[in-house]
Order: C-alpha cells, then structure tokens, then sequence
C-alpha cells in the first residue's frame, strides 16, 4: 500500500512540475503563451493538485494506522478505508496528466503557427476541460461508490480523449501545409512532451479487427510482464494483484488501468472482456471480487442502512482520544441489512433499544469505559479500535468500513 501511495506521489510531482514549467516559459515572439485568457486552464490543474496531495496524505495516515493495530482483520478494514482514496488518487494523476499532454500541445501550436486561431484552440481546450470535469469531481468526492463508477468509466473517457488528441494534432499539421510554415516548426509539434498516458494509445485498428490483450502474461527476461498488447512491470502486476486480493483495491479499477495501458484500441473494453490470464495475474476471482462489493445496488443492498461503530452520541468522547480527522467516527460505518441493523440496536425504536443491555451503542460504551477504568488512564486510539473489533465479531458486523454521516 505504502509502494503504490508512493507509485502516485511521484507520478504527481512529475505533474506539477510540468504545470509550474509551463506557467513560467514567457510569451514567444508573437506574444502568445499558457497565459492570459489561458491561464483558467493552468489554473484547473492546480484545484486538482490539491485535493490529489489531500487523498495521498489520507491513504497515507489510514495506512500508518492500520500498520499500528493489533487486529489483523481491523488492520485490513483500515486499509480498505483507504483504498478508495488510493484508487481516487491514481486515476486523478492519470487524468491530469492527460491534461498536461494538452496543455503541451496547446503550448506548441501557440509557438510555432501564428496562422493557427486563438479563438478555436481556446474553444477545443474549453471541451476537453468539460470531458473531464465529472470525472473529476466523482473522483475527488472519495466517495467509495462515485469512485469506483468513474473508474470503470476511464477507460471510454481516455478512449474520447485520445482521438481528441489526435484529431486536434491532425488539424493544426493541416492548418501549418497550408501556411507555408516550415519542416521545423511541425517537428516541433511532433515532438510535444507527453507526459504518461497518452503516449501508451495504441493506433486504432478497423472496426471489424479484434482488439484483445494478450491470453495471458509471461515474465520476459528483462523482468517485466509481457502480454501481445500490453507491457507493464511484474513488479506493478504482484503489487496489485496483492492490494486487489486484500480488497483495498477493485479488480475492476485494476482491469481499467490495464486497459489504459494497452492502448487507445483497448479502452472502450469492459473489465470482463480481459482475457482469462490477465485476470489470473491480478488475482482476480469470484471471492476476491466479492470482498469489494461495487455499489449498493450490485451488493443487493440498496437501503441498507448505514451503521455507526463508533456511536455518534459520544463523538466527543471518541475525538479526546484521537479520532479526527481521517480517523473520525464518521469514518468508521458499515452497512447492514435492516433486520440486523434493528436487532443490534434492541429493534426499531432506539429509545426503547437503549435500556436492552446488550444494546450495541450501550454495551460497546460499557467495555470502552470498563477498559479505562482497569488501565487508570485514557485509552489510546488503538486500543478502542481493538476492543471495538471484537464486539464486532461477536455481533457479526463486517468488518467492511463505508463513510457516514454525522447526524
């Protein structure tokens, strides 16, 4: 977990490198640059940035914690809260920096063709911004759910980024013949830096060609994964397919990713439609998937309600001894069925269930202050979090953490 946070860390840093880069080069002769009436669009990248070093810095904390609990199955439910904001942050730095390859080109036709209209490249970055925006804000909710729904919709996203790439790159080549411009300023165009997803897209094969990736991946002797359309490191391959197997991360936001590997022919592909052997090197299976539940409809639990472990009435009490934060009791819910949600808590009126002693909020209450009262001093955060997970064992709450809400 900690290898792959800092797999996008770095990935980030390459990002707002190539921001900071951009917004610094001075106009070029003409007076034209990524600023002015284009700074908006520097300016985007940097509300993104932002919330991607919060989702990192969250995965990391939740990380840290999980590394100091005694429980192995709450040392898992941590970091399955964490997941979703790794998954969040990864795909995030994939789309931003799909907007820096833009903005390279963007920067580039500026430069080298004066003919080329201001007006219209304005227009077609104000397009792309709008392409990816509500991918964007679902991925930057970290919510579980909006999360997961934008990741499997990544693939088809950079499938129409792609062509806009190129068709934007053809009309400008276009726009240079027939200005006369000289075989250097169309290398120059050529030779855009591009960052790190779109230079992977393959060329598009005809409609009627297959578009699969390999039947199965096999070491070469250069250490890396090899398949017929993809490349990606045996490394990144066995650090995935342990955070998939753990359920901190989807086997289908892990197929996505491959998918965005393998190239543009490849991206309008459904999870399912990756080959056995591929799935096989993730650890993808029936059981693996079903400890990743993708929303509350395909979970069969559509009004399942949302329990609070940690109960929302000693808030206070629960904040005195370290859980702020990434580490609030807002964070700390599962979702149950109705009937089990009722018979923890004495049936459906909690007022009523409260005086039922072994009521959840009423008892888990009891042990916590019992605890303190045998230590002589506060508990710790971690030592709540283990007399919490074995209540929960006992009264058959999954240890499967969602968001809530304060009430």
């Amino acid at each position: 977990m900690l290898d792959a946070t800092d797999e996008v860390k770095g990935s980030l840093r390459g990002v707002e490198a190539a921001f900071t880069q951009l917004a610094a080069r001075p106009p070029d002769l003409w007076g034209f640059s990524l600023t002015g009436v284009f700074t908006r669009y520097l300016d985007q990248g940097s509300k993104q940035v932002s919330w991607l070093h919060g989702a990192l810095g969250s995965a990391t904390a939740l990380t840290d914690a999980a590394s100091e609990v005694g429980d192995t199955d709450m040392e898992l439910g941590l970091l399955r809260m964490a997941g979703p904001r790794l998954q969040a942050a990864q795909f995030g730095t994939l789309l931003l920096a799909t907007w820096v390859d833009f903005l390279h080109l963007a920067d580039a036709i500026l430069r080298n063709c004066p003919m080329c209209s201001v007006e219209k490249l304005f227009a077609d970055l104000h397009r792309v911004q709008g392409m990816m925006e509500p991918t964007l804000a679902d991925l930057a909710s970290l919510d579980p759910e909006r999360v997961e729904a934008a990741t499997l919709a990544m693939p088809e996203l950079m499938g129409k980024l792609t062509r806009e790439f190129g068709t934007l790159q053809r009309e400008t080549r276009s726009t240079m013949k027939l200005g006369g411009q000289v075989i250097a300023a169309m290398k120059a165009l050529e030779m855009v830096a591009m960052i790190s997803t779109l230079k992977m897209s393959l060329p598009r094969v005809p409609p009627s060609a297959p578009a699969t990736l390999g039947v199965g991946l096999v070491t070469s002797s250069g250490g890396v994964m090899v398949g017929s359309r993809i490349v990606v490191s045996a490394e990144w391959v066995e650090m995935m397919r342990r955070l998939v197997q753990a359920g901190v991360i989807s086997a289908p936001a892990v197929g996505a990713a491959v998918l965005i590997q393998g190239g543009q022919a490849l991206m309008a592909q459904a999870h399912q439609d990756l080959p056995k052997g591929v799935r096989d090197a993730l650890g993808d299976s029936p059981e693996v998937r079903g400890m990743h539940e993708t929303g509350r409809a395909g979970a069969g639990m559509s009004d399942a309600p949302k329990h609070h472990v940690l109960p929302q009435e000693h808030r206070e009490w629960f904040e005195q001894r370290g859980f702020k934060g990434d580490m609030d009791i807002d964070q700390f819910c599962v979702r149950l069925e109705q009937a089990h949600h009722e018979a923890i808590h004495g049936g459906g009126n909690w007022r009523l269930g409260r005086t039922w002693p072994g009521e959840w909020n009423r008892r888990i209450m009891e042990a916590l202050h019992e605890a303190e009262i045998t230590a002589g001093r506060r508990l710790t955060r971690n030592q709540v979090l283990d007399i919490v997970v074995e209540r929960m064992k006992v009264y058959r709450i999954p240890i499967s953490f969602t968001t809530g809400r304060s009430r």
